[in-house]
């Protein structure tokens, strides 16, 4: 049976080929690309989504889909565009209501790994600010005191350098944009998150010698949101049992890293030397 699930979206030439973290018969755990929207979007209702792609895959028997007998396969939770990572779907509405049940409880619990930039206020703290809507700006969140929703973050600092920091975020509740409002809050907008004041991570800011030909535009090393679902905790549905799935981190996160640890002035943290050893080695 197929490891990955390839979906293509012939009218905008796009072509996604995605991980298979785990699968039974009840549940399938993907490693979403940044980039895809794991659910559509009401503002841009002509965007590609996980979630349509899946549907049409499906609905047109591609054979990812009939090797499998799937009729139905639908998201229990989301990621933010550019988030990437860890998505689960059930294969039945019965086990999208069960996992409904556990994420609108908070109880699934899970880890983010995040760059940020800026200096931490420890190597531990907890976030708990409340969060809601913008008044004036659609999609946009903030931190609100007064009628935003209760949402707590729990970091650790798993890695410093000069002027960078990667995080280990678990949120204790499930708020839309909640680590990236979190850490805005507490001085440490992520690289790349431009909604929330972060900027791409250029080469030109960590290596001091730093040239560029002339008549070239320097590439960011990374442009989108740096936040990746790392790990993601909870009760079977069907069986009851506790289950873990994990994803590895993404080329784009592994060659961030790789360059902050040549140029970015490492001053705490252990060089991680493979995809899990990235993973386990936030604290818990």
């Amino acid at each position: 049976m197929s490891t990955t699930l390839k979906l293509s979206a012939p009218a905008t030439r796009e072509f996604w080929e995605i991980p298979i973290l785990f699968e039974d018969a009840h549940l399938l755990a993907l490693d979403k690309p940044s980039g895809l929207l794991s659910s559509p979007d009401r503002a841009d209702p002509g965007r590609n989504s996980l979630t349509r792609l899946l549907h049409e895959a499906i609905a047109a028997g591609k054979a990812w889909a009939t090797e499998r007998g799937l009729t139905y396969l639908t998201p229990a939770h989301r990621l933010d565009a550019e988030t990437s990572g860890i998505l689960l779907l059930a294969k039945s509405k019965l086990v999208l209501l069960a996992l409904a049940n556990q994420f609108g409880t908070d109880q699934p619990q899970a880890k983010y790994v995040a760059l940020a930039r800026g200096v931490p206020r420890a190597e531990q703290f907890e976030v708990d600010a409340k969060i809601a809507p913008h008044p004036l700006t659609p999609g946009l969140m903030r931190v609100d005191s007064r009628s935003g929703k209760q949402a707590k973050t729990r970091v650790s600092v798993v890695e410093t350098f000069r002027d960078y920091v990667w995080l280990a975020c678990r949120p204790v509740t499930n708020r839309v944009h909640q680590i990236r409002v979190h850490l805005r809050h507490t001085g440490l907008p992520l690289v790349g998150d431009t909604l929330y004041d972060g900027k791409p991570l250029l080469l030109s800011r960590l290596k001091r010698d730093y040239r560029l030909k002339p008549g070239r535009t320097e590439r960011p090393l990374l442009a989108r949101v740096a936040l990746h679902a790392a790990e993601l905790t909870l009760v079977h549905p069907i069986t009851g049992a506790t289950v873990t799935f994990t994803a590895p981190l993404p080329k784009d996160l592994r060659v961030a890293l790789k360059y902050l640890r040549e140029h970015g002035g490492t001053t705490f943290g252990r060089h991680a030397t493979s995809d899990d050893d990235q993973l386990s080695s936030a604290p818990n």
